[in-house]
């Protein structure tokens, strides 16, 4: 028996557990680092809690704003919100009064 036969007998014995290590590493790279994977888990995880804080604050300026609305509305009509609203609307002011305008919060 030459030498090429001896590796053909054991190459037998060493090629199934050698395509099944292959296919487990493939797996395995896959599962923690492919598109649906272990690290893109947590760039979903870390999207979501932002997008949860963004959440909270869009509700909170949202109830900000329904309670000014309310304040407008005919039955319950606040007096001096009506006249803030007027004022930054028309632009007026008492001649005794002084504006102090701020960046990004001019005009309504």
């Amino acid at each position: 028996m030459g030498i090429l036969a001896e590796i053909r007998i054991r190459a037998r014995h060493v090629v199934g557990p050698v395509i099944g290590v292959c296919a487990v590493g493939y797996f395995a790279y896959h599962a923690v680092h492919g598109g649906r994977g272990l690290l893109a888990w947590q760039v979903l995880e870390q999207r979501v809690a932002e997008l949860r804080a963004d959440a909270a604050a869009v509700r909170t300026h949202r109830r900000a704003l329904e309670h000014r609305v309310r304040l407008l509305h005919p039955g319950s009509l606040d007096a001096d919100m009506l006249d803030e609203s007027a004022r930054r609307m028309l632009n007026y002011g008492h001649p005794d009064e002084l504006v102090i305008v701020i960046e990004g919060n001019a005009g309504p």
